[in-house]
């Protein structure tokens, strides 16, 4: 018997194989090679220092800062594979034709144990620039309303300036450093915290990712100071306005009276009113109303600015009249509109004051009250539409009028009877 086992060794060792063999096609039938593809791995570059040493940065393109890798495992070991531990790398020391750098696969925790794992696309793309620096201005900017009474002074960036590093094509690109603080409800001077935003001649807002600045950690803070404001008169000098012959001045008049200005306080508390010297009316010589538009930023006391810089002038108005005659200012409003059709409406094209000239004796036009003998009479106008008219007006015995007065008005049908 037992030389009998002996001589079967063969046979023995021939069903092993077979079983070790059919063991094997059942582990692949069961664990198979699979693939299976992760999108959107970061690439990480190691050794761009190869390149800040040449003063060179890079830039990647074609969107291959991330890629896809489609790993092959057997399943159960593919199963358990995540897209965290996939470390995509690229060396700039492999670097070749000065833009392509291979793309390496390390998976954390399962070396050795996958079959391969393959980047799509396989190189990263990759633009290298000289490395630049700029150093420029930062300009300061407020958003907001600070409390009211006062208005905003001076504003001033610390640092005053900025050097900004970084690929030379993007800052070639820089036109304008600003500083923005909002300055809502402020009403003592402040220094406020603020970021720097980078701006192109088309005032687009340039990405900082690829930039670096000398400020770092610091920032750049914006030193608000505030003024309180004050309303004071506007007084013009009218000595030098001339008039021809046979007119007199029958009135000056101002618009506005008066204007709100700004300033240190020890300064605005001394300023008593706005004065406009008389060579600014000064010229040749008038027969007729004349408005004059009179900057006033020129005649503001030093330290003193306007508290609304959009409201930096003031309207002198110089009413004529002839002698022996008045003139009167004749409020639109003020005139009576007869026999108005009850199926039209109407309005006025313009609101301006209008002027009547009237002749007479003193003691009648000092009487004269214009604004209760003015009217217009539609009778004769029954249809929509834009008409000139004349103003009638009902002088007593002893004045006459000089000249026509006409207003434009609107006739529009009324609907629904409204």
């Amino acid at each position: 018997m037992k030389k009998s086992l002996k001589n079967n060794l063969g046979l023995k060792l021939l069903a092993f194989l077979f079983a070790f063999l059919l063991w094997l096609i059942v582990v692949n039938i069961d664990n198979p090679v699979k693939s299976k593809t992760f999108s959107g791995i970061p690439v990480i570059v190691e050794h761009s220092e190869v390149l800040t040493e040449q003063q060179k940065t890079y830039q990647i393109i074609d969107d291959t800062q991330n890629v896809n890798v489609t790993v092959s495992a057997k399943r159960r070991i593919l199963s358990n594979i995540k897209a965290e531990d996939i470390v995509v790398t690229a060396d700039i020391k492999e670097m070749y034709l000065d833009s392509q750098i291979p793309l390496k696969v390390t998976i954390n925790g399962y070396e050795g144990n996958y079959e391969n794992a393959v980047t799509n696309p396989r190189n990263l793309q990759i633009k290298i620039e000289e490395n630049v620096s700029k150093t420029t201005y930062i300009t300061p900017m407020a958003t907001g309303q600070v409390r009211d009474g006062y208005v905003l002074g001076k504003l001033q960036t610390d640092p005053e300036t900025v050097t900004i590093n970084g690929p030379e094509s993007l800052v070639g690109k820089i036109s304008k450093v600003v500083a923005a603080v909002d300055v809502s409800g402020l009403a003592e001077d402040s220094t406020l915290e603020s970021e720097l935003v980078l701006y192109d001649e088309d005032n687009n807002v340039i990405d900082q990712s690829r930039l670096a600045n000398n400020l770092g950690n610091f920032g750049v803070n914006v030193v608000v100071t505030l003024y309180k404001t004050r309303t004071v008169p506007i007084h013009v000098d009218t000595s030098e306005v001339t008039v021809k012959e046979g007119y007199s001045i029958a009135s000056v008049k101002l618009a506005p009276e008066e204007i709100e200005i700004a300033g240190p306080t020890e300064v605005l508390n001394e300023v008593e009113s706005i004065e406009v010297p008389a060579e600014e009316l000064g010229g040749e010589e008038i027969d007729s109303r004349t408005e004059l538009n009179i900057d006033l930023t020129k005649y503001l006391p030093k330290n003193i600015q306007l508290a609304d810089s959009m409201a930096s002038s003031v309207i002198v108005t110089i009413a004529l009249e002839r002698d022996g005659t008045r003139n009167y200012e004749l409020p639109i409003g003020s005139i009576t509109v007869k026999n108005l059709d009850d199926d039209l409406r109407m309005s006025y094209s313009k609101t301006d004051n209008l002027e009547v000239h009237v002749k007479g004796a003193k003691e009648y036009l000092d009487a004269l009250d214009i604004e209760r003998i003015a009217s217009i009479n539609l009778k004769e106008y029954k249809k929509a539409g834009t008409y000139t008219v004349p103003v009638l007006i009902e002088l007593p015995e002893g004045c006459s009028q000089e000249g026509e007065v006409e207003v434009e008005i609107i006739l529009e049908k009324k609907e629904n009877g409204g």
